[in-house]
C-alpha cells in the first residue's frame, strides 16, 4: 500500500500556507496573511503548536487516501473534451482510494510550471499532467525528473527523444494520425466521396486547433491525406487556427462561407467544439450538412453526437476520454509500483472510432 510522506505538524502547516499563497484557490490576501500569522504563533507558543498538530492530524485523517496523493494538472478546465477527461480521471482515482487534487492551468503554461511546483513542494506521490504547450514538454520532464515523481503525461504527446530522458515518465493518449484518417474516410464514404458539385476534386475549409499542438498538426495532416490516398483529387479553400474555439469555429465557418460560398464542399475540424460553432455558421447561411456540405469533427463530445444522430453532421471521431482516463491511472500504478519504461516503449495509445448516423446510438 502507498501511503501519501509524512511530516511534521509546522512543517505541515507551513506547506499549507504555501499552497494557498502560490496555487490561488479563491483565498484572498487578507485570508493569506491570517494564516500567515497562525503559523507565526504556532512557532512561539507551546498551546498554538498543539493546536497546528490537532489541526494536522484531522488534515491527514480525512486528507490522505489509501493509494496516496495525486496532482493532477490540466490545461484549462473550459475546453468541453478535457472537462469530460478529468472528470472521469477524477472519479477512477477516488474510487480507488486516491487523494486527488485537480488544477486548472487556465492555458498559461507559467501557472502551470508553479502548479507542477506546488505539487512537487507537497511531495505528491505522483503526477498526471495535460500540458499547457507541447513546447513545454522538456521543462516539465526536467523538472519531475529531478524532483523523481512519478509522471503521467496526457492528450498532448512530447516526442519519443523528449520521453526518453526520464524512465518513471510515460505518455497515455491517442494517435492523432489515426484521427486525421477517419475524418477523411466519414468522406470517402459519402456517396460522391465528398465532390458535392462533380468537378473532380473535394474542394475544403479546415478549421485547426492549436496549430503548435501535435493532435491539430496531425488532424490536420491526415485527414486530407486519407484523400488523396483514396486518389482524391483536393482543393484547401481556407485553413485558420481556431484554437479548439466553439465561437471561433462558427467566427471562421461563417467569414469563409460568405467568401467562398458553394465552392466549399467539405469543413474539416480538429475537435467537435469548433464543429458546432460551424454548424451554427452553416445553418445560418441556408446550407445544409449531407446534402449540399459535409461537416466532421473529433472527440464524439454529447453535443455533436446529438448533432449526428440528427443529420447535422457527416460524423465525427471518438476520442475516448474514458478509456484514456483509465489507462492514464493504470500507467501511474504501474509507475507507484515501481516499473520503469524503456525510451521507445512510453507511449500507450487508445484506439479512436469512427461515429456515423449508422452506429451514432452505441455512443449516446
Amino acid at each position: 500500500m502507498r501511503l501519501s510522506r509524512k511530516v511534521t505538524a509546522m512543517a505541515m502547516a507551513s506547506m499549507m500556507v504555501f499552497s494557498m499563497t502560490a496555487c490561488g484557490g479563491g483565498s484572498s490576501t487578507q485570508e493569506t496573511t491570517a494564516a500567515t500569522q497562525a503559523v507565526t504563533e504556532a512557532a512561539t507558543t507551546e498551546a498554538a503548536t498543539e493546536a497546528a498538530k490537532e489541526t494536522v492530524e484531522e488534515t491527514e485523517a480525512k486528507g490522505a487516501g489509501e493509494g496516496g496523493n495525486i496532482g493532477v494538472c490540466i490545461y484549462k478546465f473550459d475546453d468541453a473534451f478535457m472537462t469530460t477527461y478529468r472528470n472521469a480521471l477524477q472519479d477512477i482515482l477516488e474510487s480507488k482510494g486516491y487523494t486527488v487534487t485537480v488544477m486548472d492551468g487556465k492555458n498559461d503554461q507559467a501557472e502551470q510550471n508553479n502548479q507542477i511546483n506546488n505539487f512537487i513542494a507537497q511531495e505528491v506521490d505522483a503526477l498526471i499532467i495535460n500540458p499547457v504547450m507541447t513546447s513545454a514538454a522538456d521543462q516539465i520532464i526536467a523538472t519531475v525528473k529531478d524532483a523523481d515523481i512519478p509522471t503521467v503525461l496526457i492528450n498532448r504527446e512530447p516526442t519519443a527523444e523528449q520521453m526518453s530522458a526520464y524512465d518513471k515518465l510515460v505518455y497515455v493518449g491517442c494517435d492523432a494520425r489515426q484521427s486525421g484518417t477517419m475524418q477523411g474516410e466519414l468522406i470517402l464514404d459519402t456517396e460522391n466521396k465528398g465532390d458535392i458539385n462533380g468537378d473532380g476534386k473535394v474542394s475544403y475549409i479546415m478549421i485547426q486547433g492549436d496549430p503548435e499542438n501535435v493532435d491539430a498538426q496531425y488532424r490536420t495532416e491526415f485527414s486530407v491525406k486519407a484523400l488523396t490516398d483514396a486518389g482524391m483529387e483536393v482543393e484547401e479553400l481556407d485553413l485558420q487556427r481556431g484554437d479548439w474555439d466553439r465561437n471561433k469555429g462558427q467566427e471562421i465557418a461563417q467569414n469563409d462561407l460568405a467568401k467562398f460560398g458553394d465552392e466549399i464542399e467539405v469543413i474539416f475540424c480538429n475537435n467537435d467544439d469548433m464543429a458546432i460553432g460551424a454548424l451554427q455558421a452553416i445553418q445560418a447561411a441556408g446550407r445544409t450538412v449531407n446534402k449540399d456540405i459535409y461537416l466532421v469533427g473529433v472527440d464524439a463530445l454529447d453535443a455533436a453526437l446529438n448533432e449526428v444522430a440528427n443529420g447535422n453532421m457527416t460524423g465525427t471521431v471518438l476520442n475516448d476520454a474514458n478509456g484514456q482516463a483509465a489507462g492514464a491511472v493504470e500507467a501511474m500504478e504501474s509507475l507507484l509500483d515501481g516499473t520503469t519504461f524503456a525510451a521507445g516503449e512510453q507511449s500507450i495509445y487508445v484506439d479512436y472510432v469512427k461515429v456515423t448516423p449508422e452506429n451514432v446510438g452505441d455512443f449516446q
